[in-house]
């Protein structure tokens, strides 16, 4: 018999939203709770939500407050945060091409001297992880990815850049992820991808959705430069090998 789940909280976020919060932390176990419930409102539309906007650890609901109270759509909320979670998911998995070190992963080497091994074998045990897009946020596109080994678990910078490259591939505490355009970050940048998570003009305007599966592998400068020059031209270099 399967235990029931635990109710997640319900927060007013303004007159027009509600945070159904699974958990106060990072946690993979939250995630699929935040990911299956937003699932079911696009399976199952309740009269009156919005959106949805689906975090680490909790769903952002807006409602249209004429049509359905916070009350009413609370109850509903919580009925379906009820639901089993499905144990397997059927995501989709990319392989996405990285350049790591050098003018590309700038934190690359520091990272290996922190944590006392050489900068190969930071890019090993990076590319022979699976990651799962947990979310995204912050900027269009970054894409917030679980499932990093603990050896590259790491603090994040004492000094955050203004300014990091787009395609910037980093680590930070247990994360890693795709940063798809330029800005500031905290994180250890290991490398760089010339794949465009967020392209406005581009359909699909954003290639990675929360739940799907990314793994990594190194291609070389000259690799990286005709990729670049594809992607320019509208071309998506990152490999579907699984729907």
């Amino acid at each position: 018999m399967v235990a029931p789940l635990s109710p997640p909280r319900l927060l007013p976020s303004g007159d027009s939203a509600i945070t159904v919060e699974f958990s106060r932390q990072i946690d993979d176990e939250a995630n699929r709770r935040v990911l299956a419930l937003d699932r079911l409102l696009t399976q199952e539309p309740i009269a009156g939500v919005c959106e949805t906007i689906p975090t680490y650890r909790s769903l952002l609901v807006h409602y249209d407050p004429t049509q359905i109270d916070f009350a009413a759509l609370g109850q509903k909320l919580l009925e379906l945060a009820r639901r089993p979670v499905p144990a397997s998911e059927n995501a989709r998995v990319w392989r996405i091409p990285v350049a790591y070190g050098g003018e590309y992963g700038i934190d690359l080497e520091e990272v290996a001297k922190t944590l006392n091994t050489t900068p190969d074998d930071i890019v090993a045990r990076h590319v022979a992880g699976e990651y799962r897009v947990a979310m995204i946020g912050f900027t269009p596109g970054w894409s917030y990815l679980s499932g990093l080994h603990e050896f590259l678990h790491m603090s994040r910078r004492k000094d955050p850049r203004l300014l990091t490259p787009a395609g910037t591939v980093s680590i930070g505490g247990v994360q890693t992820g795709v940063q798809c355009i330029a800005g500031p970050s905290g994180w250890h940048l290991l490398g760089c991808t010339p794949v465009r998570t967020y392209q406005l003009h581009r359909d699909p305007i954003f290639l990675l959705e929360p739940g799907d599966r990314v793994r990594f592998y190194p291609i070389d400068v000259k690799t990286y430069a005709e990729q670049e020059r594809a992607v320019e031209g509208g071309e998506i270099v990152a490999e579907l090998i699984a729907a």
